[in-house]
């Protein structure tokens, strides 16, 4: 092919013979940096994930107790050439063999989203294929399919992270309908800010499930938040507010704090509300498959207990592997190709967007 301005090139987009059709081998570079980590990944046909490079920036933001924007992009713009570089390595794959690239464009950091945007907007028009922009949430949805290549719709899908508490029903893979989501902090969030308070550190999440394994979850009755009510929404600014309140009168009081069973009791709260959600629609929806996507999809309490309350329902749980439960470009690649086969392109004036919604 012969170069082109950018405007030819995406009219090329609406169908040209040179796009490949479900059947080929269609391989997709594809980056992820919504936040402080920077992902590369080669992914062929949708589930073979030929590399999944990520250099995470946690030890960075540690002594700050959470991820500060500007460090974040400038350390992106470190790692972004490194990190495809790394990625077509370890993959055997040369730039001239991409049929596509794949980068997210939003929820996150604008500034950290800018930089893999960029990059794989000017790797698309340098190679002449198409570029394909990814919403992060429906990555970490399509993470499942990745690891689990038996999952059946009717799907119900819990997707838990910092920023995001969804619940979505796919009555067939590729369209959804969004049942519930968060009204203020998400399940990931309310993690990280109670573990600062306590004083686990960063990233919270992960630091509350160790120590929680040292403490009851009985200990302290802490409320849970719209577990009752007649909404698929949820809502933990309130259960966030009890813990904090609950840790000043224990000071106020001069009383010991057992921060095992705070941590213990706080993160029960929050998987009871969740199961309550999942349970609640199962019970209103046909459904053959449930699935745990986001960061928190981690969290083991929460994996072990909805896979025991769904064996009443006679349901599988599927989940990611742990690598892929956090942010990486593999999910992004997943998701990429099956917009490929829809010729579902995006314009190379596609700009980020920090709040990009379900």
């Amino acid at each position: 092919m012969t170069w082109m301005e950018p405007e030819t090139f995406e009219i090329l987009y609406g169908g040209s013979g040179w796009l490949k059709e479900e059947g080929d081998e269609i391989i997709i570079l594809a980056i992820e940096s919504s936040c402080d980590e920077t992902s590369a990944a080669v992914v062929r046909n949708g589930l073979e994930v030929l590399s999944n490079v990520v250099a995470s920036q946690v030890e960075l933001h540690k002594k700050y107790g959470g991820v500060v924007p500007e460090i974040a992009s400038r350390k992106h713009l470190e790692l972004i050439n490194p990190v495809i570089s790394e990625a077509l390595h370890q993959a055997g794959v040369e730039f001239g063999e991409l049929d596509a690239v794949a980068a997210t464009y939003g929820p996150g950091l604008v500034g950290s989203l800018l930089v893999g945007l960029t990059a794989a907007k000017t790797l698309a028009y340098a190679l002449q294929v198409p570029f394909i922009g990814i919403n992060h949430i429906v990555g970490h949805i399509y993470a499942n399919f990745i690891s689990n290549n038996e999952i059946q719709a009717p799907v119900l899908c819990l997707t838990v992270s910092g920023g995001h508490s969804d619940l979505l029903y796919f009555e067939e893979l590729g369209s959804y309908e969004l049942l519930g989501s968060t009204r203020d902090d998400a399940a990931g969030e309310a993690f990280d800010k109670i573990a600062r308070v306590l004083g686990l550190g960063y990233p919270g999440g992960p630091a509350i499930e160790r120590i929680s394994r040292e403490g009851n979850p009985a200990a302290i009755d802490f409320p849970r938040p719209f577990i009752d009510e007649d909404t698929y929404d949820f809502s933990f600014s309130g259960l966030k507010t009890a813990v904090l309140n609950y840790l000043n009168s224990q000071k106020q009081r001069k009383a010991e704090i057992n921060v095992a069973d705070v941590a213990a009791s706080f993160q029960q709260a929050v998987i009871d509300v969740l199961i309550a959600k999942v349970l609640k629609a199962v019970e209103n929806y046909p459904v053959k498959s449930v699935i745990l996507s986001g960061g928190v999809s981690a969290n083991s309490s929460l994996r072990e207990q909805l896979a025991r309350r769904l064996e009443e329902y006679n349901l599988p749980l599927y989940t990611p592997e742990l690598q892929y439960c956090t942010d990486n470009a593999a999910m992004i690649g997943s998701v990429a190709y099956y917009k490929y086969l829809k010729r579902d392109f995006s314009p190379l004036t596609l700009a980020a967007k920090a709040n990009l919604k379900l």
